[in-house]
């Protein structure tokens, strides 16, 4: 094969290994097209639905106990449920920006993986006392099993590399897992769950460090992957946000008919327009263009998905707080329920801050003070009725879109900018 053969089948090689719609930067000056989702990410995103509805359920249950220890419980259960199912979501991402969809072994991962969601879901009801092999073992055949496939089929180089140190870590966590799952209920499960999610999280931190072997960098926020992770992530929102309305539209449906309960269902419904446009407007809209420009793009992709966590798990806690006021929306409400109908909408807050951090290199004042009037309003609303906890919730929500209207009003879009932008260079066609 002569120099040129050779060059010209590397060339191939890694046009197949990028997803479509794309072209690589480079000397002659390629600019980056954005590849959008395909339909099979788009079905992974449907799955994972039916597995946040089932940690809903799975909470509210807890929370609407007689037991108060299992109600305070139950908050643990949702941070404990929720992270490893948004992990499985972020790591399947991941696959698919870094290797071409169409190709039939990442098919095959993300139909499996979202099958192996399914079967975890199914489980949520019982997680913590009964079937927890059936959340733990799907979870960890999925994150030990891909990277070692990923392995087999990679050449030396960096890619194969991190797989190699990721299934490493993955291995070692899959024993908290297992002995959870299989062996213990109750909290000594949770207990474990929690040590083995944290164990993942921080070792993706800090790129899967394993003594002896080298820590090439090959992140999934490069300049050609960058667009499609980003408008990932904010598909995900726009499903946790789907999800919401879909738990509000089911209780309403099983609660018997009140005028109480059809204005808590309003009020649901407009709070959950509330976080679509405190999301989307501004940060959301020039998400991936402000990473794509970011001088740092591995660190603000991080910050991006650590972004995105905490505001999913704020919008679960949004969701099991109007399945309780729908279906309660009078008499005392419990401390545990308060802590949700307010902390759900500041978790989301606190993550929405942490976008903005990316996009524009600030913190907006005005959510701050969202931030403080919520839990300066816990202990008035500690004495009344859980819908008059849930308007007031909204209210405040209302207040901050308010704010961050006025603020834009009669000014030019705003361009994203964040912490060390490199120069742009061409049109700027995010510009609405």
């Amino acid at each position: 094969m002569t120099d040129g053969e050779a060059g010209d089948r590397a060339g191939r090689d890694r046009r197949d290994r990028q997803p479509p719609g794309q072209r690589v930067e480079g000397a002659a000056g390629a600019v980056e097209v954005s590849r959008r989702a395909n339909f099979l990410e788009l079905f992974f995103d449907l799955v994972l639905v039916f597995a946040l509805l089932g940690v809903v359920s799975r909470v509210v249950v807890d929370l609407t106990a007689d037991d108060l220890t299992q109600q305070w419980a139950g908050l643990s259960y949702v941070v404990v449920l929720v992270l490893p199912i948004m992990w499985l979501w972020t790591t399947t991402s991941h696959i698919t920006s870094r290797f071409d969809p169409r190709r039939p072994v990442v098919q095959a991962m993300v139909l499996v993986t979202a099958l192996g969601v399914v079967f975890m879901a199914s489980s949520l009801p019982y997680a913590f006392f009964e079937r927890g092999y059936a959340f733990a073992v799907p979870y960890v055949l999925l994150q030990v099993g891909r990277p070692l496939v990923l392995i087999r089929l990679l050449p030396e180089c960096a890619q194969r590399a991190l797989y190699t140190r990721a299934a490493i870590w993955f291995a070692l966590s899959a024993g908290p897992w297992l002995v959870g799952g299989i062996l213990l209920k109750g909290e000594p499960r949770v207990g474990l769950w929690a040590l083995a999610i944290t164990i993942e999280l921080v070792a993706a931190r800090f790129s899967w460090p394993v003594p002896g072997m080298s820590r090439q960098l090959d992140s999934a926020w490069d300049p050609i992957k960058t667009h499609h992770l980003a408008e990932r992530y904010e598909q995900i929102l726009l499903i946790a946000l789907g999800e919401s309305v879909l738990a509000l539209g089911i209780t309403y449906t099983r609660a018997p008919v009140s005028w109480a309960g059809s204005v808590a269902l309003l009020v649901g419904f407009a709070t959950t327009v509330l976080l679509w446009r405190i999301y989307y407007y501004r940060a959301g809209q020039v998400l991936p263009e402000a990473v794509h420009v970011a001088g740092d793009r591995i660190g603000a992709g991080r910050n991006v998905g650590r972004a995105h966590m905490m505001m999913v798990l704020g919008i679960v806690l949004v969701a099991a707080g109007y399945e309780l006021v729908v279906s309660h929306p009078g008499g005392h409400v419990p401390a545990v329920w308060l802590v949700v109908i307010l902390g759900g909408p500041i978790v989301f807050v606190i993550g929405r801050i942490g976008l903005e951090r990316v996009v524009f290199n600030r913190v907006s004042r005005s959510r701050l003070i969202g931030i403080a009037v919520l839990a300066a309003a816990a202990l008035p609303l500690a004495f009344v009725p859980p819908l008059v906890a849930a308007v007031s919730a909204f209210v405040i929500l209302f207040g901050m879109a308010v704010a961050d209207a006025r603020h834009a009003w009669g000014r030019p879009l705003e361009a994203p900018s964040p912490l060390n932008e490199r120069p742009r260079s061409g049109p700027e066609p995010w510009r609405l």
